[in-house]
């Protein structure tokens, strides 16, 4: 890590899955979203919500959230801003394997100029896939979701920060003071110094 680096602060993706709707399944079965994040250097990262039975549950709601952290240099927000992440609304098949339902994206880019860099609960409409799965002639599924960007302390921040803990336990563990039943007293005012060290960070 060069010494410009540290000066740069990090970025945590958000993605949060909430809901589907619009689906008209010929039989029942498990359904699941599979989404893709990108992890640089041409990879990806897939992730799956649980898995839920349209047999058992007439709505079909997951409302689980995933956050990848990063760094926020010039390069690495260009590099997002090419990027999109993919989703996909899956059934799980026998065998262990699945088949797609619907896909759809979202480019970081439309993140990154939204009001405070977040997109809440918007109705994502897919592209049908699967017209031996799904009924025909219907509204296309769609997933409700969320995506945040959310920047974070710089290294020498977040450095800062760790030294200023470790001063304060030091010191609070070496104060040699007795409360009433023999022990420390220190130990909630040690708690209180650490949360107003972070807080300094953040200023």
């Amino acid at each position: 890590m060069g010494v410009s680096d540290h000066f740069v602060s990090s970025l945590c993706c958000e993605v949060r899955i909430l809901e589907a709707k619009n689906i008209e399944l010929k039989s029942h079965g498990n359904l699941f979203v599979r989404y893709y994040l990108p992890a640089g250097n041409n990879k990806r990262i897939q992730l799956n919500t649980k898995q839920i039975s349209t047999k058992s549950s007439q709505m079909i709601i997951w409302n689980e959230s995933f956050s990848l952290e990063c760094s926020a240099s010039e390069a690495s927000v260009k590099y997002l801003k090419q990027q999109t992440v993919v989703f996909e609304l899956r059934r799980k098949k026998k065998l262990g394997k699945s088949g797609v339902l619907g896909r759809a994206e979202i480019p970081w880019k439309a993140v990154f100029e939204s009001p405070n860099m977040e997109i809440d609960e918007y109705w994502l409409a897919m592209v049908s896939m699967n017209d031996e799965v799904l009924e025909t002639g219907l509204k296309p599924p769609s997933i409700r979701l969320s995506m945040k960007l959310v920047q974070g302390p710089t290294m020498v921040e977040m450095e800062k920060q760790n030294k200023r803990k470790q001063r304060l336990k030091k010191h609070w563990e070496g104060c040699g003071c007795e409360g009433s039943d023999g022990g420390c007293n220190c130990a909630a005012e040690y708690e209180i110094f650490a949360l107003a060290a972070a807080m300094e960070g953040l200023l």
